[in-house]
């Protein structure tokens, strides 16, 4: 037994001795954990790994996750006391966000709106996130003019992948010219999988065969790609995988 409990000691100790090199921590951990196995990896453990695990991605999407299903109204009903407590334009911002998060777009419009016919009315987040309301309540043309207006003031959101892909699926719900060129420029900013689904959902309504062709390579770049996700990825993408894949027959 004496043995055993010494050998898990040193599993655990080579287990942060890897993960201190991957991370490029300071050499002198590894010393500490090969001349004190069992107290350096303990040492190591609470100094290193679990904050840097507490900041991890896929930590806070559990976090967030976790927070959601146990009191999923907490974020709006947090907003909407700090704001009810302060009407700043910064709280009502916050409000409409958390609403927008909780599949309350009308409301949450109606705070962007008033937001928006104050001095801030040019502030990106406020316009994106008026953008973002409009088109969930189903005003397209009013999401490509706030959108416009976002770009006119802001250039270099065109090229953020948020504003980018939201402007081409504005374009696509109004039918208007320029929305291939649209999910081209949300393709090249693009931080996940929709803006490749979208594109390949608009390409696959097309009449042009090629258009059609090239939709069916988009849906497979996705189930190709999702193999080597890592778990936080594939479920941050698990929607526009399961669109590819079934329309992919798969």
């Amino acid at each position: 037994m004496r043995i055993f409990g010494i050998s898990i000691h040193i599993i655990v100790a080579l287990f942060f001795a890897v993960h201190a090199v991957r991370t490029h921590q300071n050499m002198y951990w590894l010393l500490i954990l090969f001349l004190f196995p069992g107290l350096g990896s303990v040492v190591y453990f609470f100094a290193i790994y679990l904050p840097e695990l507490r900041q991890s991605r896929g930590a806070r999407a559990a976090t967030r996750a976790i927070t959601q299903l146990v009191d999923p109204n907490r974020a709006v009903r947090e907003a909407r006391s700090d704001f009810d407590r302060a009407p700043t334009v910064a709280h009502r911002m916050r409000l409409g966000a958390a609403l927008l998060a909780a599949g309350e777009p009308s409301e949450a419009l109606q705070h962007y709106q008033a937001a928006a016919s104050g001095p801030f009315a040019t502030d990106p987040a406020l316009l994106q996130g008026l953008a973002q309301a409009q088109f969930a309540t189903g005003d397209a043309a009013g999401a490509l003019a706030t959108l416009e207006k976002l770009f006119a003031t802001n250039p270099q959101s065109r090229q953020q992948p948020d504003p980018a892909l939201l402007y081409a699926r504005a374009l696509a719900a109004t039918g208007a010219s320029g929305t291939r060129a649209a999910f081209e420029q949300a393709l090249t900013s693009a931080s996940d999988a929709a803006p490749r689904c979208l594109f390949a959902d608009w390409l696959a309504a097309q009449p042009d065969a090629a258009d059609r062709e090239r939709a069916q390579q988009l849906y497979a770049d996705i189930v190709h790609d999702a193999r080597h996700w890592p778990r936080h990825t594939r479920e941050h993408n698990r929607e526009w995988l399961q669109r590819a894949q079934a329309a992919l027959g798969k």
